[in-house]
């Protein structure tokens, strides 16, 4: 895989993209990751990639030549489109999964107050990562690559990416190391029992107890 993000602060994804999983599956050749500072695409004598908003108001606004010209420089056939804004879709890790299958991400993190809305039409998803506001898209934009590089075929063990939150739209059950007691707090006798029959059991009760406590908007979702 491929993901190129737009950025004004490139900087900002240094100590992200060398660490961890996403270091070693850079190592691993599973994806390439490529940061762009989309300033250095403006046609304007002063640098300048944004403006004030037409029928006035406060902030500044993201032009739409800087960020068509550098993302007509990058795309391809198989580039996809991403636009971090609020107004987005949420982001869940159903849509993780449909990104990790895609040969080319371009991610476009905005700044300031917003993007011109035509800039909208070279885009093929908006997404947001919560009801929040940042100060741009780059923390969003870490969001992703991070969620979806880890999908990716040898990025992790299978096995590890299949048991987790979210997966069937119940938040992870309860695990637990050694000492079997620590602080009076016992592990629960049914995982040193051995019977794997029982502890899938226990483990799925797990998982729905703590989505109707924590996220009962999941289970709408959930399909046992």
């Amino acid at each position: 895989m491929k993901i190129d993000i737009l950025s004004l602060f490139p900087e900002m994804f240094d100590g992200v993209f060398t660490e961890s999983i996403i270091k070693r599956a850079k190592e691993k050749g599973l994806v390439e990751i490529n940061i762009h500072n989309f300033r250095d695409y403006t046609n304007d004598l002063h640098g300048n990639v944004d403006d004030t908003p037409y029928g006035g108001g406060s902030g500044m606004v993201l032009m739409c030549q800087p960020i068509f010209d550098c993302v007509n420089a990058l795309k391809t056939e198989d580039s996809f489109i991403i636009l971090m804004t609020p107004q987005g879709i949420p982001y869940k890790q159903s849509i993780a999964y449909d990104l990790s299958k895609k040969k080319h991400l371009i991610i476009i993190c905005g700044h300031y107050e917003g993007f011109d809305e035509r800039i909208l039409s070279i885009c093929d998803m908006e997404i947001s990562i919560g009801d929040y506001i940042l100060t741009g898209g780059e923390i969003p934009a870490m969001v992703l690559v991070d969620s979806i590089t880890r999908l990716l075929d040898g990025a992790i063990k299978s096995d590890s990416s299949e048991n987790e939150s979210f997966n069937n739209n119940l938040l992870d059950y309860p695990v637990y190391t050694k000492p079997r007691i620590y602080e009076g707090m016992e592990v629960p006798e049914v995982l040193l029992s051995g019977d794997h029959k029982k502890i899938n059991e226990y483990r799925l009760n797990e998982q729905v107890r703590k989505t109707k406590l924590n996220r009962p908007d999941l289970l709408e979702d959930h399909h046992e």
